[in-house]
């Protein structure tokens, strides 16, 4: 059993993968994080993935990138209902997003980011409202959780000085 450990140990660490977040708050990843500056996004969905951007790169000190967010908002009719009336949505929240180097002026990522959340239509006007808020809360905090990885990763291959 310790022979078949050790060989697994041996091959893992062989395979070139190491944690994204090695080094803890040191480390070059957490550094560049709490470096990003989001820039205002339009709307309520704008507000809602700002606020969670915001709170995930927990910014400190002096920014040395820039955030920038367009976010494309729609909901979509699937099903219908004898009474021509929509028994099921679609909303969908894509992100474009492009950081940029303060330092610069350039744009060193540039990517997009999306989710989409099914969605019950029922009788009741209110209980669609409040079904279609609270997807594209969910999606919100999906699509900020997208874009957190995606500029982690570019920290990483990047070794982007702290």
């Amino acid at each position: 059993m310790k022979r078949l450990l050790t060989i697994a140990l041996l091959a893992l660490s062989g395979c070139g993968l190491r944690p994204l977040y090695g080094g803890g708050g040191a480390g070059t990843v957490a550094q560049t994080l709490t470096a990003v500056e989001v820039a205002p996004i339009e709307g309520k969905a704008g507000w809602l993935v700002g606020n969670a951007l915001r709170d995930r790169f927990n910014a400190q000190g002096s920014a040395r990138y820039r955030l920038d967010v367009r976010l494309d908002d729609s909901i979509v009719g699937l099903g219908v209902r004898r009474d021509d009336s929509v028994s099921r949505e679609r909303r969908t929240l894509r992100a474009r997003y492009q950081l940029v180097s303060l330092a610069s002026g350039q744009v060193v990522l540039d990517a997009s980011a999306g989710s989409d959340a099914g969605i019950d239509a029922v009788q009741s006007e209110y209980a669609t409202i409040a079904a279609e808020n609270s997807a594209l809360e969910r999606l919100s905090m999906i699509v900020a959780d997208k874009i957190v990885a995606r500029v982690a990763l570019y920290a990483e291959r990047n070794r982007a000085a702290p």
